[in-house]
């Protein structure tokens, strides 16, 4: 009884960390991104962070805050799914920790951008027509950075997924969907490498949908397991 309640503490803990993921990556990596940068497009896409400089500074915030919680949540996940299968445990976070450091290193592009942008250390003496220019090379290399980052986001889901479909407390079907998720990831790197353009073509989005069901799926799945351990507390 005593492991059954501990279980659910544990299962409460990842799932806040993971909704605290999910919620500051959704704004950092997607919705910020969506309102600043325009692709191929060096002129608008500097003249959106020089009128909403605000709004990337909130996103650097929030990648800094998603890396944070995420650098822990493997961890409460490792404590959590350890029984299951320890070696697959260990995987799963050594996956998982390795894009952390990757993510911080390459959010420097977006700090240097934001340098850039606001006049710090006198706009690098670059003219009116190269800062643009210099904008969209760092946010180039931001965003291949960020397939980097991916590639090792998308690893730790396959032993991630294999515990959640062995550990007979999650379901099964989260697990399959987990380790969908990182082939998705795999194939979308492996697309982006070696086919051009693969970036505009919209397949990205279908094929990464198993690992956002995955893994928002788990995040509630794992909340609603907190919420029962404080019901039965409650009842009891």
């Amino acid at each position: 009884m005593a492991t059954g309640i501990s279980n659910k503490k544990l299962a409460r803990t990842a799932g806040l960390l993971y909704l605290a993921v999910v919620g500051a990556g959704l704004f950092s990596l997607m919705y910020v991104p969506s309102q600043l940068f325009v692709t191929g497009n060096a002129a608008f896409t500097y003249q959106n962070i020089t009128s909403y400089p605000l709004l990337l500074r909130l996103g650097i915030m929030g990648g800094v805050l998603c890396y944070i919680f995420f650098l822990f949540l493997p961890l409460v996940l490792y404590k959590l799914l350890k029984p299951v299968n320890e070696n697959y445990a260990k995987l799963m976070v050594l996956l998982a920790v390795i894009s952390v450091p990757m993510y911080f290193l390459n959010l420097q592009n977006l700090v240097t951008i934001l340098s850039l942008v606001t006049g710090t250390n006198s706009r690098w003496s670059l003219s009116a027509d190269q800062l643009p220019v210099q904008v969209m090379l760092y946010l180039q290399q931001y965003n291949n950075g960020m397939r980097m980052v991916h590639l090792f986001s998308g690893l730790w889901l396959f032993p991630f997924g294999y515990l959640v479909f062995q550990s007979g407390f999650l379901p099964k079907i989260l697990g399959i969907f987990l380790m969908l998720g990182c082939l998705g990831y795999l194939i979308n790197f492996a697309a982006n490498t070696l086919i051009p353009g693969y970036a505009n073509m919209g397949i990205s989005s279908y094929i990464s949908l198993p690992a956002s069901i995955g893994e928002i799926g788990t995040c509630l799945w794992l909340l609603i397991m907190g919420a029962r351990e404080k019901n039965e507390e409650g009842a009891s």
